[in-house]
């Protein structure tokens, strides 16, 4: 992800090496952060003619790999892609969406079909008619976690739908994964199910990482600070010592520019104030370490600063809007909403 020339001449203290060093650092750091964790597997085989109906999934991701065949993937806003057989789907913010074998066919659920179990969180669907010798089309589908831990909000600016053709030069180290899901779902060799959930979830985060390197399609929010040299220090300071006690001067130290520009550009081009945007990120990493990482309440708190757990349990309060805090019942899927918050300017 190169800086655009129009942020370069604003900061005449950085050469365009060194720009393109400080993107590729904010890169590396977005993909440290983000975990894609399986939920549910499908294998579907299919005759000629098929219509699969994918709910809405909230906080989730979906994945879709063609393997044999072609089909037409439709979206919620009515946008189609087509996915010829070695392309592969993603679908960020796990918007419904329908596969069809043309787009007048009639859609089913696809939880209503009857399934077998192939291995751990993996199971099959066979549609294809018993006359038909091997089946018209092949697709492997994936409902995961998507979690990009402190750069959460990136997840927003991302489009329903990306589509990842083997061709396309934004995905050099994609067509040997996608080649090797296609083996594995043809052959259907001993622990083949469990090694197509891995590969899912390599071939989705590089999808990502195809997307960001391209500049995201001029997305505007965190994409634009993640361009921007002066706030994009102070973001990487923010994420890398989230338990430091930052203020607007400091962060504004970090990107070489005034506290009172600093703020104003934070403000304008994310969309709330820096030490806003810092507790939210401090709630975002809270909920990771307790929900999946299982550190207790304690090594949380240590970790963002606060002295004890009482002090986090009450910020928490004031972020979430819940009085207890507890390992089980942590409501990751809530952010902060946009009210009291703790430690804001």
């Amino acid at each position: 992800m190169m800086a655009t020339p129009e942020v370069l001449i604003e900061n005449p203290k950085m050469t365009e090496q060194e720009q393109f060093s400080l993107s590729s650092d904010l890169i590396s750091e977005l993909l440290t952060g983000m975990r894609l964790r399986g939920v549910q597997y499908r294998r579907v085989q299919t005759g000629p003619t098929f219509g699969l109906d994918f709910d809405n999934k909230p906080g989730h991701a979906c994945f879709h790999f063609q393997a044999v065949g072609t089909a037409f993937l439709r979206t919620s806003d009515g946008t189609v892609r087509e996915l010829r057989a070695g392309s592969a789907a993603f679908l960020p913010q796990g918007k419904g969406h329908q596969l069809l074998s043309d787009l007048g066919h009639s859609v089913q659920d696809v939880e209503k079909f009857t399934t077998t179990p192939l291995g751990e969180a993996v199971t099959g669907i066979d549609t294809c008619p018993s006359t038909h010798a091997a089946p018209a089309a092949v697709f492997f589908y994936g409902c995961m976690e998507f979690d990009l831990g402190g750069m959460q909000e990136l997840g927003k600016l991302m489009p329903i739908v990306m589509v990842a053709d083997t061709q396309e030069q934004r995905y050099p180290g994609l067509l040997p994964i996608l080649d090797s899901m296609k083996r594995e779902i043809c052959a259907g060799r001993l622990g083949f199910a469990g090694i197509l959930a891995r590969l899912a979830e390599v071939a989705a985060a590089m999808i990502v990482r195809g997307w960001i390197e391209c500049g995201c399609e001029n997305a505007s929010g965190l994409v634009a600070a993640l361009r921007d040299p002066r706030l994009a220090r102070a973001i990487m300071a923010l994420h890398r010592q989230p338990g430091r006690e930052w203020t607007v001067a400091e962060l504004a130290a970090q990107s070489h520019v005034s506290r009172s520009v600093f703020a104003q550009r934070f403000q304008s081009t994310i969309g709330v104030p820096p030490l806003r945007y810092a507790t939210e990120l401090r709630m975002r990493l809270a909920s990771r370490w307790l929900a999946h990482e299982k550190l207790s309440i304690d090594a949380v708190a240590e970790r963002l600063g606060y002295t004890s757990q009482a002090a986090f349990s009450r910020a928490f309060k004031r972020v979430i809007g819940h009085p207890r805090v507890s390992v089980g019942r942590w409501p990751y899927k809530t952010l902060a909403p946009r009210a009291a918050f703790a430690r804001i300017d």
